[in-house]
């Protein structure tokens, strides 16, 4: 469920943006154990994600979630890529610019 909060976010903030964007590529492919998703504007934004439950019809079902999604910062021009897991263990996103916590 927490994937699916998060690409309608994303896919909300891509296309609520205020300039002339207009959606490159959209494609998407839901089946009842798998589903993947790709969005790409003029932007520069991306959001793409490959999702799948795993242990199907056991008390351990779960949907496992693998994505990315990346934007062009309007001021800087740089561009920021978040790749992610999302499962039973949760969101764990992983990106250049994202702090790290120091190894123990």
């Amino acid at each position: 469920m927490k994937f699916l909060i998060v690409f309608v976010a994303l896919f909300a903030l891509a296309v609520a943006r205020p300039n002339d964007v207009q959606t490159v590529r959209q494609d998407s492919d839901v089946q009842p154990d798998k589903w993947s998703s790709v969005l790409e504007t003029s932007d520069g934004t991306s959001v793409n994600l490959d999702g799948v439950l795993k242990d199907i019809g056991t008390e351990h079902e779960a949907a496992v979630v693998h994505g990315s999604y990346s934007w062009v910062d309007e001021k800087t021009g740089e561009k920021f890529t978040v790749t992610y897991v999302a499962d039973e263990n949760g969101f764990q996103p992983q990106g250049a610019h994202l702090p790290v916590a120091p190894l123990a």
